[in-house]
């Protein structure tokens, strides 16, 4: 398996991983503006792009999902619950689903909580082992820029279980599995994010202080202080959802 991590500007992380020996290859969060990139690294690899997938709707920056997936002639993905909001057809995944991608297995887990439709992807080499490294939206809790629209602050009605059940399917993975987040530090998605682009999650069970917390502080930590939303997020928003100006 071949993997290759591409920081962009507005300090979210895209990826392009895949399998070399039966040439596929997936493309996940594509910045606009980027698409050449990940079709130059395809054209080196020798692989098809088989599979864009954006890990939710990005309130960040401006996906380049849609356009690269037209260009190389691959599915445009996004969890099953973006179904009536995004206003252009994409393949929906569901939680659970796996997707091969030559000796390259991804499983989709429906992971709630940075924003409602967001979703990791479990990534399996199953030439070398059965056991995944994953790749997340983000290491840890952080405090939200933002809460999207229809989502609850957590620790009222479901919203702490919508939180806490994503994080234990995730601390089941194996200790050396590592995480490859969707923002690092500058984001303007969260604050508190580390700079590290990658980590295990032996290092973030050992270290990561949110995941000691009680239900009390941790609620406490992830609404304390939330910054004001960026003046560009809402035209971001209203875009990757394909609606107009």
């Amino acid at each position: 398996m071949f993997f290759k991590q591409l920081a962009t500007k507005e300090a979210s992380l895209s990826y392009f991983f895949g399998c070399a020996g039966q040439g596929k290859a997936v493309a996940v969060d594509v910045v606009a503006g980027d698409e050449d990139w990940f079709i130059a690294e395809a054209e080196r690899a020798q692989v098809r792009i088989t599979h864009v997938i954006d890990t939710h709707v990005h309130a960040d920056h401006y996906s380049g999902g849609p356009e690269l997936a037209r260009r190389v002639g691959a599915p445009y993905c996004l969890h099953e619950s973006d179904r009536g909001r995004v206003q252009f057809d994409f393949t929906p995944l569901a939680d659970d689903q796996v997707i091969e991608v030559g000796n390259v297995q991804i499983r989709v887990l429906h992971t709630p909580g940075h924003t409602p439709d967001s979703l990791c992807l479990l990534v399996t080499d199953l030439r070398r082992e059965a056991a995944p490294w994953f790749r997340a939206d983000r290491r840890y809790p952080v405090r939200q820029r933002h809460r999207p629209a229809g989502s609850r602050r957590p620790g009222t009605g479901n919203g702490w279980h919508a939180l806490r059940q994503p994080a234990r399917q995730i601390l089941n993975c194996p200790m050396r599995s590592r995480s490859a987040p969707g923002h690092q530090a500058g984001s303007v998605c969260g604050a508190g994010l580390s700079g590290k682009p990658s980590s295990t999650l032996g290092f973030e069970k050992r270290w990561n202080p949110a995941l000691a917390l009680d239900k009390a502080a941790f609620v406490d930590a992830l609404t304390r202080d939330i910054p004001p939303r960026p003046a560009e997020m809402d035209a971001m928003v209203r875009a990757n959802l394909g609606l107009a100006a």
